[in-house]
């Protein structure tokens, strides 16, 4: 099967399809989801005849820090080299804007940390990665 990564948002419908067939649909707050997605800095989807098969965001200020976020691909499509498609189009744009004493994170799921280990990712020593899910405000 042949693919294209194409360097575009996601429409809000695109996103919803992928992330919801991966399972993430309770990962994220719909009203809140438009804002997110305008705030991408960089994003990409993944096509196959003529379908969104994948996609995938970076946030971040864009000077210093990035994050790899929502990389998804559909489960019929998995496997076939798409979500390695769209990391190294998402690390290619990085390697544009990031300075020398950048940080690029991410949060894997699942089994996917064997992807990002072929581009680099590791963990730390001394460094715990943290996060905090809200509500702030209801």
């Amino acid at each position: 099967m042949s693919y294209e990564v194409i360097d575009r948002l996601p429409t809000l419908d695109e996103f919803i399809a992928v992330t919801s067939a991966v399972g993430w649909q309770h990962a994220y707050d719909l009203d809140a989801l438009p804002l997110s997605l305008e705030r991408t800095r960089h994003a990409v989807v993944a096509m196959h005849e003529g379908e969104v098969v994948g996609v995938g965001r970076v946030l971040g200020d864009g000077a210093i820090y990035f994050y790899l976020h929502d990389i998804a691909v559909l489960p019929t499509h998995q496997g076939r080299g798409v979500g390695r498609a769209i990391v190294t189009a998402l690390e290619r744009w990085i390697a544009t804007q990031a300075g020398p004493r950048s940080f690029v994170g991410l949060f894997a799921a699942g089994d996917s940390m064997r992807l990002y280990e072929t581009f680099g990712y590791r963990e730390h020593p001394g460094m715990t990665g943290v996060f905090r899910v809200g509500p702030y405000r209801e």
